[in-house]
């Protein structure tokens, strides 16, 4: 399949949102970009040659769900910014979880007991000393 062919499947499935809200990523995408690939989360990445004076190709990805740069995985992120000329494989790492964007503000998020927010209660101290009033004088 040639390079024009896939970009032009993968523009199909661009969707129409992308078309209302940023037509100038959906054409550019459409008819400049080279699909690249595809992460787990369903995110598309493209490339396009560099314009005239400029070696570096501009490279972007096309979010699956809400614009979240935290749902780009660490081996597509390396390649974005041009750390790797290929997106780098998933590293076979049992311990590690599997990536997942922020869940700052959502639902998901992470929030310790509740003991984490509050303060102790500071015990009154006995006797220790007296408050001074102004009829003491």
């Amino acid at each position: 399949m040639s390079s024009t062919q896939n970009s032009a499947q993968a523009g199909r499935s661009l969707g129409l949102k992308l078309l209302i809200l940023h037509p100038g990523t959906y054409f550019q995408t459409l008819f400049r970009g080279r699909f690249i690939g595809r992460d787990g989360g369903g995110n598309q990445y493209f490339e396009r040659a560099g314009r005239r004076g400029k070696a570096r190709t501009v490279r972007w990805v096309i979010y699956a769900g809400k614009d979240d740069p935290s749902s780009v995985p660490a081996e597509w992120h390396a390649w974005l910014h041009h750390l790797s000329d290929a997106p780098l494989p998933p590293a076979a790492r049992p311990f590690a979880k599997p990536h997942r964007a922020n869940q700052t503000g959502t639902a998901e998020r992470y929030r310790p007991g509740l003991k984490a927010y509050r303060a102790p209660a500071a015990a009154k101290p006995a006797g220790l000393y007296e408050a001074w009033s102004p009829d003491q004088g």
